[in-house]
């Protein structure tokens, strides 16, 4: 089975035809919770929301979305791919997370980022000293799951016997992920006991970095299969395979200007030996991308599924509200979510 999910963007609107921007705004969140409901009722797994800062997303709080929605629905997932750590003190990050589990019912999935370079030095923060950050507060949250009394001494922060409220989560064990896009990030969530999600890349290069999470997990004497993987694609659906085709055009454009100025990206993937490390580049590939009918859709979605062990699939159904966005997650969700579910991976 592949479990269906959402990735939701929240692309910032520009005002058109005499509407303001503070109203495009408004009726961008309105829009979008109509859009969430709709997953609820055709059977996605649940949303994972993104975190941006600065430019093109009205994500900059996204657990705030989480709270939003989850009084409105009863059986969606709901979480962050990711929470950009080193933006935060982890102890409020650990206590707003715990208050999040509580007001979803249990249904809160943990997700950490590192952070988008071009994001992070608007606050004069280097890469360098954000992976510092990153790693250092996770060991801090990591800690606080199995004791909300904190003691930490590290760098960037030194805490003693720091009572972290609230002390408990609805969940036993909430789900944690990591948005990863190298071979080290992957190795060290499979030390965490995180599950990961990456992106962007071709099915070959994303199966070399799920194959060291599996090596890395196989060595710790943990699991590691579909349930532990998951990909990132964008999707773009229609009865008309010319238009869906069409779509991801713009599609890919989109994605080129979010990245434009990363310096992680390359122009191609380096193999699994030249790229060990965390923090390595990476590259965008049309396997990102993927178009057609209901059916080639889910063929497609399954393929790369199978290719590369993934047991979740995070849908980007487009990045900004129009009235094909419903039809899209209609499409998805009557004729394809069908085949997802019924789909072996080994």
């Amino acid at each position: 089975m592949i479990k269906p999910w959402i990735f939701e963007f929240m692309q910032a609107p520009a005002s058109s035809d005499g509407t303001s921007l503070s109203d495009a705004v408004t009726a961008a969140f309105g829009e979008g919770l109509t859009f969430w409901l709709e997953a609820e009722r055709l059977g996605f797994e649940g949303i994972f929301f993104s975190e941006h800062h600065f430019g093109l997303s009205l994500s900059p709080s996204p657990n705030l979305l989480i709270a939003a929605i989850s009084r409105q629905t009863t059986r969606l997932r709901l979480g962050t791919m990711g929470n950009v750590v080193p933006f935060y003190e982890p102890w409020r990050l650990f206590e707003e997370l715990a208050m999040l589990d509580h007001l979803t019912s249990g249904r809160l999935e943990i997700g950490f980022a590192a952070g988008v370079p071009q994001e992070l030095a608007r606050i004069g923060l280097g890469m360098e000293e954000a992976r510092e950050r990153f790693n250092e507060a996770l060991d801090i949250i990591d800690a606080a799951f199995a004791n909300p009394v904190v003691n930490h001494s590290g760098k960037h922060w030194k805490l003693e016997n720091l009572t972290l409220m609230p002390s408990v989560f609805r969940q036993p064990s909430p789900p944690k992920w990591t948005t990863v896009v190298s071979i080290g990030s992957a190795q060290k969530s499979a030390q965490r006991r995180s599950k990961i999600c990456t992106g962007f890349e071709s099915v070959g290069r994303v199966s070399e970095i799920f194959d060291a999470y599996r090596s890395e997990a196989a060595r710790l004497g943990l699991p590691a299969g579909p349930d532990q993987l998951a990909i990132r694609r964008n999707i773009s659906i229609s009865r008309d395979a010319a238009l869906a085709r069409e779509e991801s055009e713009i599609a890919k454009a989109a994605t080129r200007k979010v990245v434009a100025g990363d310096p992680r990206v390359v122009e191609r993937s380096s193999s699994l030996l030249d790229a060990p490390r965390a923090g390595a580049g990476f590259s965008l590939h049309d396997d990102d991308y993927i178009a057609g009918t209901p059916a080639q859709v889910a063929e497609q979605v399954i393929d790369q599924c199978r290719q590369s062990g993934a047991g979740h699939l995070l849908a980007m159904l487009g990045r900004s509200s129009s009235p094909r966005r419903l039809e899209s997650i209609a499409l998805f969700g009557g004729e394809v979510i069908p085949q997802m579910r019924r789909a072996h991976i080994g």
